[in-house]
């Protein structure tokens, strides 16, 4: 059988976790940060687990 590609998108944007969840950023983190306030920006810049629903399409592009 062949070797399954990895979503080269996917993989700069998503994680595996060790017990093989999706971890990701949050949005909203990039710029105009001078108007949100400061707490707003300390939980955007944790990461997160994806949600359940996306979990097994993410699991599908990151393969290894």
């Amino acid at each position: 059988m062949p070797k399954l590609k990895t979503h080269k998108g996917a993989s700069k944007r998503f994680k595996k976790t060790a017990t093989s969840k999706v971890k990701r950023r949050h949005a909203m983190a990039r710029h105009i940060l001078t108007s949100k306030a400061r707490s707003r920006k300390r939980k955007l810049s944790t990461g997160v687990i994806a949600d359940k629903t996306n979990q097994r399409s993410l699991l599908r592009m990151l393969p290894y």
